[in-house]
């Protein structure tokens, strides 16, 4: 396994390799020290450890994940090979610069198309843009061990000085970011497009818009994610208030405030809400929005471990995934699936492709806090819908079809692989 990190406590370009629950893996720190916006996503350094990983693993085939901290050029490397490349789309990193999720959150805009103008102001409003100033001013030792810690301290006791010393530290920065920068980098994403021989988007949705972005369909497939298969849970206690989940980031794509904003026009009698998610990744955020929920019958439960995830479904009749971004395949949606729980979700990205309206589950408009409560409010008051719901959720891939997609995957890519000249 191949991965990147950043950790200005280490030293930029440092190589590890190390085994995670024996399987071997090569960590590169990659602490954004970059001298121009080429750099975040094909650093020189970086790629030169990246090709040396390569050339001492020798992989049959590579299976790309994410290039967020690695290099654009890790596909080509491996071309160069003689290395099939195949990649699963998980989300929009290859031609969004700041984090993926195609929103410019300072604006709260979802971008619907890639406007290179706009991807320019917002990189440089983005944590991405601050870890090019933080990195710049560290360069590991026990100094940038000192200086990395009291930042994380600082943003979780001080979020909104924290905030303010970004902004600072931004308008104080030295990468210039304008629309050619990001107009090249768009032109890098679509010259990888031609170094990966099979593209599998987990959506209907992702795979649409990667197309648009100049993905060639002769490259994509679309196949969703296998999942580990979770016993029957309980039904839902009759004559009780509706138990209504949320399971995400709190963060403002994810829409939690949507939820909250919802939840205050219902009869608080009616519903007891739990949101899970730790406060503590977007503090601001988080305290932004239990603020919006103070008196309402709404617990923050915070995070919790990825073992305890089947049974947190079981104190929840709804989960609201109220995504503001144009989400993939929620991992959340096969959960509660699974777990034999009504979804109401936003009528965005892939969450229509999961969700039938009114057949298995409930659509709302993307946003609209008043949509929701009508949606929520139907539940409450027809309570035999939540069992019915739940009861025609499609099933859910398991791990071992999954598993077997992609032998048959990696054996296609193999098969057509043109042998090294040396």
């Amino acid at each position: 396994m191949l991965c990147a990190d950043f950790d200005p406590a280490q030293d930029h370009g440092q190589v590890a390799w190390r085994m995670h629950d024996g399987v071997p893996v090569v960590e590169i720190i990659n602490n954004w020290r970059c001298a121009s916006f080429e750099e975040t996503y094909r650093s020189p350094l970086v790629g030169a450890r990246v090709r040396h990983a390569l050339l001492t693993l020798r992989p049959d085939v590579l299976h790309v994940h994410n290039l967020l901290n690695l290099s654009f050029d890790l596909p080509a490397f491996a071309k160069e090979l003689g290395i099939p490349v195949v990649a699963t789309l998980h989300d929009y990193t290859l031609v969004c610069a700041s984090g993926g999720q195609r929103v410019h959150e300072s604006e709260q805009h979802v971008c619907v198309d890639i406007d290179t103008d706009r991807c320019a102001r917002c990189f440089t409003e983005s944590p991405f843009y601050d870890s090019t100033t933080f990195g710049s001013l560290v360069n590991g030792g026990w100094s940038g061990r000192l200086i990395s810690k009291a930042a994380v301290r600082a943003r979780r006791m001080f979020p909104v000085l924290t905030v303010r010393a970004a902004q600072v530290a931004r308008r104080a920065g030295r990468l210039p970011v304008t629309k050619s920068d990001l107009d090249a980098c768009m032109a890098a994403a679509r010259q990888l497009f031609g170094s990966v021989d099979l593209f599998v988007a987990p959506s209907p949705s992702l795979a649409r818009d990667f197309v648009r972005f100049g993905l060639p369909t002769e490259r994509l497939r679309v196949s969703d994610y296998g999942m580990p298969q979770w016993p029957a849970m309980n039904g839902r206690a009759v004559g009780q208030p509706l138990r209504i989940g949320l399971v995400g980031t709190l963060v403002w794509h994810k829409g939690a405030h949507v939820l909250v904003d919802a939840l205050r026009t219902l009869q608080a009698h009616s519903y007891r809400a739990t949101i899970f998610g730790s406060t503590d990744t977007f503090p601001a955020f988080a305290a932004e929005v239990q603020a919006k929920a103070a008196g309402l019958p709404i617990v923050f439960a915070g995070a919790f471990a990825p073992e305890q995830a089947a049974t947190i479904y079981r104190d929840i009749d709804v989960l609201v995934v109220p995504s503001l971004w144009p989400e993939n395949s929620p991992l959340v949606i096969h959960e509660a699936f699974q777990a034999g729980v009504a979804v109401v979700g936003a009528r965005t990205g892939g969450i229509p492709d999961l969700i039938e309206d009114n057949i298995s589950g409930l659509l709302f408009e993307t946003g609209s806090a008043e949509d929701l409560a009508r949606r929520l409010r139907e539940l409450i008051e027809h309570p035999a819908r939540v069992t019915a719901l739940a009861a025609r959720a499609p099933r859910v891939k398991t791990m071992e079809q999954d598993a077997a997609e992609w032998e048959d995957a990696y054996a296609e890519v193999i098969g057509r692989r043109v042998p090294l000249q040396v």
